[in-house]
């Protein structure tokens, strides 16, 4: 069975891009699901499909963060990676949405749980915003707050890979897209504005535009109801497993799990300095490196 997949909210869970992709599991708030109960969801699991990696945002509450933390605590296991993803929600669901396609490649359960990290450096998450002064997830000058107050003012923000800020107008900046293939997905708020589809998906160069509600959390991480959200992601599963597979693979020497980067998806464990570790053969890889093409 294909290692399961985990998330905190429904509305991180997209559509399937083809048959073969499996949904996610929910893993629901302490407020909706009683202890038990919640212990004997993550057991079924356990039991079904070896291995469980649950991924969160950072915005969800405390309480249900310490559920999580619970739920693995009582179960003594080690087989429970829990995520946590500092990408806005609809940037969040793409991620988990390429998890879940590669859930069932010949993946080892580690390698999966830390390919989130990698995967995350190809996601450009963003919104289109009709003002910044409550937005503190991305840096906001004095001078943007101020045209902010401005009467049909917008603003594009990216919010990764890499913050980028531009109010919208004739002579703005485009933001910064990605260098290679990508497909838009877009969730709209209550602006209405066509600048996503109309403009920036045509500068992206985007090969598909696809629409999804908005995440529940949206308006809360953006700071604003008036939103359109947007993220650009790499849609073929086949080079998603060329990326993944690109990257050399190590043991963690905490919990033996395999991975990939410089983090173990399982234990949090940090990959030590080469100059701690065995001379492996070969030559150690540094950073993200580029999707393949395909």
């Amino acid at each position: 069975m294909p290692t399961a997949i985990a998330v905190t909210s429904a509305d991180l869970v997209l559509p399937p891009t083809d048959q073969q992709t499996p949904t996610a599991a929910l893993l629901q708030a302490p407020d909706a699901q009683a202890m038990d109960l919640a212990i004997g969801d993550m057991h079924l699991m356990l039991e079904q499909h070896g291995y469980v990696v649950a991924v969160y945002p950072t915005g969800i509450s405390l309480a249900h963060e310490r559920r999580l933390h619970a739920v693995r605590s009582v179960l003594e296991s080690d087989r429970i990676a829990l995520l946590k993803v500092d990408l806005p929600p609809l940037g969040v669901a793409v991620l988990v949405r390429q998890l879940r396609q590669l859930s069932i490649c010949d993946f080892s359960p580690g390698v999966v749980a830390s390919a989130a990290r990698l995967l995350s450096h190809y996601i450009h998450a963003g919104a289109l915003l009709n003002s910044v002064t409550k937005l503190d997830r991305v840096p906001v000058s004095l001078k943007t707050h101020a045209k902010s107050w401005v009467p049909g003012s917008q603003f594009a923000v990216l919010a990764g890979p890499n913050p980028q800020l531009t109010k919208v107008g004739p002579s703005a900046e485009p933001l910064a897209g990605p260098e290679f293939g990508t497909h838009l997905v877009v969730a709209k708020g209550q602006l209405q504005s066509e600048w996503v589809q109309q403009t920036l998906a045509p500068a992206w160069k985007v090969q598909a535009v696809q629409e999804a509600p908005l995440p529940a959390d949206s308006p809360r991480w953006w700071g604003t109801g008036k939103l359109v959200e947007f993220a650009a992601y790499l849609p073929d599963i086949s080079v998603l497993y060329q990326l993944v597979s690109s990257v050399r693979r190590e043991t963690c020497h905490w919990c033996g799990m395999e991975l990939i980067g410089d983090r173990c998806g399982f234990c949090s464990s940090p990959l030590p300095a080469p100059e701690n570790r065995m001379p492996p053969s070969g030559v150690l890889n540094h950073g993200a490196p580029a999707p393949p093409r395909s």
